[in-house]
């Protein structure tokens, strides 16, 4: 039998923590909250928090540790999701798109492109805005996520 499905945030700059609370709510599974700092959460049973130091990549690797089959991990950092899917999480970004084993390869080569460039001191765009569709589509993926792992176990 798989262990219960949990919900592991990268949560300093996650812009669906709300969104999250909600699910967990309604489907009963639990989420924890990993940041840096300390953020204010509910006061639920199903939700925890847990601080790590402000070392470099400390929330990815509390995370990373902690990732499993069992797990759906938010996060929009790249490099965090490719080490989630490699221990066979579900990974999935604030703005709905789901990172998966076939996706993160090219996700991960583009990010070093522009890291490149960026050093090299081009000025390019960052990140689009968030927006009122990326919350929808967020919802839904998590929603989707929650459902096939409740048929595997």
């Amino acid at each position: 039998m798989s262990s219960p499905a949990q919900i592991l945030v990268d949560a300093d700059a996650c812009p669906v923590k709300e969104e999250i609370y909600r699910v967990a709510y309604r489907r009963e599974v639990p989420v924890t909250i990993v940041s840096n700092a300390h953020l204010r959460i509910p006061a639920h049973p199903l939700i925890a928090r847990a601080v790590v130091s402000e070392g470099f990549d400390a929330a990815d690797d509390w995370i990373a540790e902690r990732a499993d089959a069992a797990a759906i991990v938010v996060t929009a950092d790249i490099l965090l999701a490719e080490r989630c899917l490699k221990a066979g999480a579900t990974v999935i970004a604030p703005n709905g798109r789901p990172f998966t084993t076939a996706s993160i390869g090219n996700a991960v080569a583009v990010r070093a492109i522009m890291s490149d460039l960026r050093a090299g001191g081009d000025q390019i765009g960052g990140a689009k805005p968030f927006a009122k569709e990326d919350r929808s589509r967020f919802l839904s993926a998590l929603d989707e996520a929650l459902v096939r792992l409740a048929r595997r176990s």
